[in-house]
């Protein structure tokens, strides 16, 4: 996911609603029009357990209201079982086309032959979206996909959302056509993004945009959900992190936020996996849970008015 934030991001139905509708999806869900919505979601479960038993306590104890799933990593089947017995848990599928970490990789769910555009040449994912962005064959990007959807699917999930892990399904022009197919086919919401912005710790997002890849009749204004995404960005030291989350939602005007996580306890698991990668990597993930499972940041959220609502409630909002 260290890539997320390289593109600007909001959500678009897979059923796109009229443009005529005005209403905010804070009013189309029965709230006051100047409320402000928040999403806090986990990133990357399945990867190890230690990402899972993080994310997993998160969401029993209501501290992120929803997470995506790597369907292709070791610990998908510790996912499923879980999502078996907490069946209301809001769950989306992270597409995944990367293998990101140097020594802990994964390989595709589809069986893509050799010589696939989606193998490296050790069979795995290929590291980098660079990678991707340049070799892969939409034909093997969609199968993948697919496979990795339906795989969840038949595990009893049921996705309440798509999205996209580092970027890569949302990287190119190619890329994204086949990310937002998805969506149609699977009547799923995907999280893409509708408009440029700038910076990373004040809450906004970098310069890339869709301009370029849709035009305003196939992206209304209605099939926005959400108006900015955020998460944390390198650079902030760990004695700074709560106060740079505050400065970061504390300004936010009325409107729908996604607020991006990444959660796991650092130990030894996560930090031989993540050696090289000290961005995202155990350190990172623990501060993230210190910081959501703490009653002040919870307290913070309560004070600033925030109405904490999960990927299956901003669905309905397309429907109005």
């Amino acid at each position: 996911m260290k890539r997320l934030t390289m593109l600007l991001i909001a959500v678009i139905s897979s059923a796109l609603v009229s443009a005529q509708s005005q209403k905010s999806v804070a009013e189309r869900l029965g709230y006051p029009a100047n409320s402000r919505l928040l999403v806090i979601h986990a990133d990357d479960l399945g990867m190890m357990h230690t990402v899972n038993t993080a994310i997993e306590e998160a969401l029993e104890k209501g501290w992120v209201t929803s997470a995506s799933i790597m369907v292709p990593c070791p610990w998908f089947p510790e996912v499923a079982e879980w999502a078996k017995a907490h069946p209301n848990a809001d769950l989306g599928i992270h597409i995944t086309l990367n293998a990101d970490w140097t020594t802990y990789r994964w390989r595709p769910v589809s069986g893509q032959g050799k010589g696939s555009s989606l193998l490296d040449k050790t069979g795995y994912l290929p590291l980098l979206t660079e990678y991707v962005d340049s070799h892969a064959k939409m034909s093997d990007v969609e199968t993948e996909a697919r496979a990795q959807i339906d795989q969840a699917q038949a595990a009893g999930i049921r996705p309440s959302h798509l999205d996209p892990h580092m970027g890569t399904i949302a990287s190119t022009a190619d890329l994204l056509g086949v990310y937002v197919g998805l969506g149609n086919h699977y009547k799923l919401p995907v999280l893409l993004e509708p408009k440029s912005g700038r910076g990373i710790n004040a809450g906004n997002n970098m310069p890339v945009g869709i301009d370029g890849f849709f035009s305003t009749t196939q992206l209304t204004r209605g099939s926005v959900l959400v108006d900015r995404i955020l998460q944390m960005m390198p650079g902030v030291p760990q004695s700074q992190w709560f106060d740079a989350y505050k400065k970061m939602l504390a300004p936010l005007p009325p409107g729908t936020y996604e607020l991006i996580v990444h959660l796991a306890h650092n130990d030894a698991e996560i930090q031989g996996a993540t050696a090289d990668h000290p961005d995202w990597g155990g350190q990172w993930r623990q501060n993230d849970l210190d910081t959501v499972s703490n009653p002040e940041f919870q307290k913070f959220l309560r004070d600033q008015g925030f109405i904490l609502v999960t990927w299956k409630q901003l669905s309905r909002a397309l429907s109005q």
